[in-house]
């Protein structure tokens, strides 16, 4: 017999079909997003939460069996650009995107494709650093997605149909988007990059029904605003101050939280005088309003491109208080693109903690306030300067974590990398780009594993574990050369991390010791995640144009 007549065979596969329904017909309520903790085998957004820790309390693979991992599935992006997608998994199902803005829905334990949706770009797409999404949101069953031509897109998360599309901003003004957006309640926020281009920036909420917008912020303050005095002229028309990372969300605070770039010209401040509010901030905004809270300037009338757009990571940690006891406290942690770390506090933006994880020449310290001590005639110069960090920075968008057990904040750091940065005087044209310089970055080169001098003046990568009570470095696992991907950590003290030679590595949390390590052929460039399916627990991350996930034997 072939079993297609047998009731127990025809009931098992009536059973896996309407299992494999019930996945697709997907409903994540707010509620589950919040506690999204609580259900460790679904990735519900961008960061795994909307404390952004990149944390899991999976536990299945420990320090002990790592080394055992095995492939398990890989997909195929129809792809050449950059993989910067960090994948959702809901209920069994994996939903992917792949570059410029097509999304993909797979079963999460076998790679199977269920549907592709491929978004039509408009060919006014002009995005400065790469036709790249990063990931999509969900909220009941339904997906969203922004696009590199300033749209935002609703999908049905069930067949990928299209339930409505709005114009977020004009692309042919050099307005775009990549990142993930963040669901908080009823709304889908998200913000506009752009800034090579001379745009100003924004942020917005759309409600997740209709695709109305709620309230919009710019992150730069026109006339009559708090803050417009901080751009001289005219200049705050075109002062960029885009943003292209996911940002956070403190339902006890209502405030959402999101890192803001550069201020335009990029290498020319001599065309905006001033601070330049809001760029190279992070904002702490009202959920429901946009009205602003307060926020932080990391690096004020920034003439390097230290963009504040890493991923605000949200923790609660025992601070000594008044009496010098250790009380709970809400703090904010952030690895900037300018080389220092901050520990700051999320209710009120007051600066607690701030250190170099880097080489840097540019500022020769931060003041009881945060901030930067900047050093006499370190700026972009016609001839060139030479400055640390280069304008990548100490790190870039790529999402640190923070474990709870360990207690320590880790990063994908760049030491003693470094560049020539010079400015011009070049005029604004609307959707031309609008830098005002060059940087001639240090080429970090692939040296092996033995330090040497010269490597050392070279520049390389690292992950860095950093003590948030006082920005002391406790690790460092060093690679060959410098690191684009973000950063997972478990409940089992694993780290998980990659590089842009193709290696992807896990590390024990504790003391970066290297635990197992693969080749997976291309360079890691996303945030790794890990799920849970029918009992057995996968690590995914994308390395060069495919996607791999791995588990236990």
């Amino acid at each position: 017999m072939n079993g297609k007549g047998n009731p127990t065979t025809m009931f098992a596969r009536l059973v896996f079909v309407l299992l494999t329904a019930a996945a697709l017909d997907a409903q994540v309520t707010f509620d589950r997003l919040l506690h999204a903790d609580k259900e460790p085998q679904n990735w519900l957004s961008y960061s795994g939460t909307t404390l952004s820790q990149r944390y899991s309390t999976l536990t299945q693979i420990n320090t002990s069996n790592v080394k055992d991992l095995t492939m398990q599935w890989a997909f195929q992006a129809r792809s050449t650009e950059k993989f910067e997608s960090t994948p959702l998994v809901v209920d069994g199902v994996m939903y992917l995107t792949q570059a410029p803005n097509d999304v993909v829905a797979l079963d999460a334990a076998t790679g199977e494709i269920k549907w592709l949706y491929s978004y039509p770009v408009s060919r006014d797409a002009r995005p400065c650093c790469g036709r790249v999404n990063r990931g999509v949101a969900i909220l009941g069953s339904t997906l969203y997605m922004a696009t590199i031509d300033a749209h935002l897109v609703a999908l049905d998360a069930r067949d990928g149909k299209v339930l409505w599309d709005i114009e977020v901003a004009k692309a042919t003004a050099g307005y775009a988007m990549t990142h993930a957006p963040l669901i908080v309640k009823d709304k889908v926020i998200v913000g506009t990059a752009g800034g090579e281009f001379g745009i100003r920036g924004f942020i917005a909420a759309y409600n997740a029904s209709t695709g109305k917008e709620m309230w919009k912020f710019y992150t730069i303050p026109g006339p009559g605003e708090p803050g417009h005095e901080s751009w001289g002229g005219d200049s705050w028309m075109h002062g960029g101050a885009s943003v292209w990372v996911t940002g956070s969300y403190d339902p006890e605070l209502n405030a959402t939280y999101w890192g803001i770039g550069n201020p335009g010209p990029d290498w020319n401040g001599d065309k905006r005088p001033g601070d330049n509010l809001y760029s190279d901030c992070v904002v702490a905004l009202d959920a429901d309003t946009g009205k602003l809270k307060w926020y932080f300037q990391f690096t004020p009338h920034d003439d390097f491109d230290y963009d504040a757009v890493q991923v605000p990571v949200l923790a609660d940690i025992n601070w000594p208080g008044r009496d010098g006891r250790p009380q709970p406290r809400k703090v904010m942690l952030w690895g900037n693109r300018n080389g220092f770390f901050y520990t700051i506090d999320r209710t009120t933006g007051q600066f607690l903690v701030g250190k170099p994880f880097v080489k840097v020449t540019w500022a020769k310290g931060l003041d009881e306030a945060g901030r930067p001590m900047r050093v006499n005639g370190v700026e972009p110069s016609e001839g060139g300067t030479d400055i640390y960090p280069s304008q990548t920075g100490g790190t870039n968008w790529w999402s640190p974590s923070f474990s709870p057990r360990t207690g320590l904040f880790y990063v994908s750091a760049w030491e003693n990398v470094h560049g020539s940065f010079q400015k011009n005087d070049g005029p604004f044209e609307e959707g031309k780009r609008y830098v005002g310089g060059a940087v001639d970055p240090t080429r970090v080169g692939i040296r092996g594993p033995q330090v040497t001098k010269k490597s050392e003046e070279d520049g390389y990568g690292a992950v860095r574990a950093i003590d948030p009570k006082t920005g002391e470095r406790k690790w460092e696992f060093r690679m060959d050369d410098v690191s684009a991907s973000g950063i997972l950590t478990t409940a089992s003290d694993l780290l998980f991390a990659g590089g842009r030679q193709g290696y992807f590595h896990a590390l024990d949390a504790r003391t970066g010791k290297l635990l197992w390590k693969v080749a997976a052929g291309g360079e890691i460039a996303m945030g790794p995640m890990t799920y849970q399916v029918n009992g057995k627990q996968y690590v995914a991350f994308a390395a060069g144009s495919s996607m791999f996930t791995f588990a236990l034997k």
